[in-house]
């Protein structure tokens, strides 16, 4: 789902596979639904499985690592962010 206040995905990895080092403009809301995976923060390593969830703040470094077979849901949320320039 996209619109312009924000996007739902759902996104699959292969252990091992990883989303290279990133920032984005928007909060992302990120739901683990199945198997393990690193998520790099600004330098901090956070480990995630089945059922947690970790918001990555605006503006933040971040990176995400499947330990094995992985699924998740990332929730953009771009409302609020009208008048902030970066």
């Amino acid at each position: 789902m996209k619109k312009t206040t924000g996007n739902v995905s759902v996104v699959s990895f292969d252990s091992g596979e990883a989303l290279t080092e990133k920032s984005s403009a928007f909060d992302t809301f990120i739901q683990v639904i199945d198997g393990t995976a690193q998520i790099l923060i600004d330098g901090v390593s956070n480990s995630l499985e089945v059922g947690q969830s970790i918001i990555i703040p605006a503006h933040s470094r971040n990176s995400i690592t499947a330990n094995v077979r992985f699924k998740m849901i990332s929730t953009v949320i771009k409302s609020g962010y009208e008048e902030v320039e970066v």
